[in-house]
């Protein structure tokens, strides 16, 4: 061995990301196997290999002992001090061996070890590269695909798998396509680091905003919560926390320029953006929305609501498939139960606001309900006033006004006829 070789080693390691001392280590323990399995069965071996001229050193290794207990692996004191008189019990003797010992098998050996060494210290790399990555976004590559449908991504230096349930639904994966992800976890298992990444994670969803919507990167707009089914359908739950801006309008933009711009990347999935409400009824109401309900039972204990829908409301309220009102529940973290009505008025929805209010004002629920339904009438206009009969020339109650200008009427087409 010569120093062409360390040179060589050198640059194994720098081509591989690998520290080159950690790799003449490993080196040096792959010739350790390999000398104990072929040469020197049973014997403890140590190996060292100079990092500068690239010479190599085997010694076998004894324990000094008073009485051997293992041959190949202790020697007696009495021999120990013909060798080196200073030796004393429990003390390690190094024996050279020639390294020409090494047979062929021994040699193929070394190359299957050392070559073993060199993936665990890429797996380790990789590993300590993006495990603290996880919950980040990356931009990847596509590299390949295999018949169960899995995507593997080029991450840079390592590669990352993505399973069918992670992938945005209809969208087609291409060999050498980019495409953003989200780093679920990172595991170090026995065939190296896994990474577990996804285009299908709200997470991604809530990246996207924040790059293309200002308010939302400034805090300005909050996401208070995040429904998604992937390439079809998400509910976004938002809030301003200046009353001055819409957080509605702000997520939308100009004719929908920064929603859209968010859609692209997700395969045109729609969002609908939600106003969310500290109201656990009106932030039901409103994620329910495009259908109007009526009024709505809360179950704080159970994380039940009871919502009643019109019939004509009914279908729009469930959605495509549930497809609503599943992400609804997902979105306020209740259980919803819609409830077919014949017919559910504006008053039934005013009642349940007012009934809210109510109840935030801590009323008892019966006082709540009268509150409500006397809030409703309060403005009612006041009857029209009876006038006074203080004199003679009051009507009377069989003289109507109407009676007066129908008789007379008949005179003047009597007289009419007559003439």
């Amino acid at each position: 061995m010569n120093k062409d070789f360390i040179d060589a080693l050198g640059q194994l390691a720098t081509e591989r990301n690998i520290d080159k001392d950690q790799l003449l280590l490993s080196f040096e323990e792959a010739l350790e196997q390999a000398y104990e399995r072929n040469v020197e069965p049973g014997k403890v071996v140590e190996v060292q290999v100079d990092p500068e001229s690239g010479e190599i050193d085997v010694l076998i290794v004894r324990r000094v002992v008073e009485e051997i207990e293992e041959p190949d692996q202790e020697i007696l004191l009495s021999e120990a001090l013909e060798l080196d008189p200073t030796v004393e019990v429990g003390m390690e003797m190094e024996f050279p061996v020639d390294p020409e010992r090494f047979t062929r098998i021994a040699v193929q050996t070394t190359k299957q070890v050392i070559t073993q060494k060199i993936r665990e210290a890429e797996r380790a790399v990789v590993f300590n590269e993006y495990k603290d990555r996880a919950g980040d976004i990356i931009t990847a590559v596509v590299s390949r695909t295999d018949n169960k449908r899995n995507v593997f991504v080029d991450l840079g230096r390592g590669e990352a798998i993505m399973p069918p349930k992670e992938q945005i639904q209809g969208e087609r994966y291409m060999v050498g396509m980019r495409l953003k992800v989200y780093v679920m976890k990172v595991e170090l298992g026995s065939r190296g680091p896994s990474i577990l990444v996804s285009r299908a994670a709200p997470e991604l969803l809530e990246y996207l905003m924040r790059q293309e919507i200002p308010e939302v990167a400034e805090d300005t707009v909050e996401l208070k919560a995040i429904a998604r089914e992937a390439g079809q359908r998400s509910k976004v739950a938002v809030i301003s926390r200046n009353t001055n801006v819409d957080p509605i309008g702000a997520c939308i933009g100009h004719r929908g320029a920064r929603i859209q711009a968010v859609t692209g990347e997700l395969q045109r999935e729609r969002v609908d953006i939600i106003l969310w409400d500290p109201n656990a009824r009106e932030f039901i109401r409103n994620a329910l929305s495009p259908a109007k309900v009526g009024n709505i039972d809360v179950n704080t204990e159970t994380g039940e609501a009871k919502v009643n829908v019109g019939d004509d409301q009914l279908s729009l309220a469930i959605g495509k498939g549930g497809q609503n009102v599943r992400l609804a529940a997902k979105l306020t973290g209740f259980k919803i139960d819609l409830v077919a009505s014949e017919h559910v008025s504006d008053l039934d929805a005013a009642l349940q606001a007012v009934a809210s209010r109510g109840t935030e004002t801590n009323l008892p629920t019966d006082d709540a309900k009268r509150a409500a339904f006397e809030a409703l009438f309060s403005a009612a206009p006041e009857a029209p006033k009876v006038p006074d009969q203080t004199d003679g020339s009051a009507e009377t109650p069989g003289e109507t006004k109407g009676e007066t200008t129908v008789g007379e009427a008949a005179g003047e087409t009597g007289e009419t006829e007559s003439a």
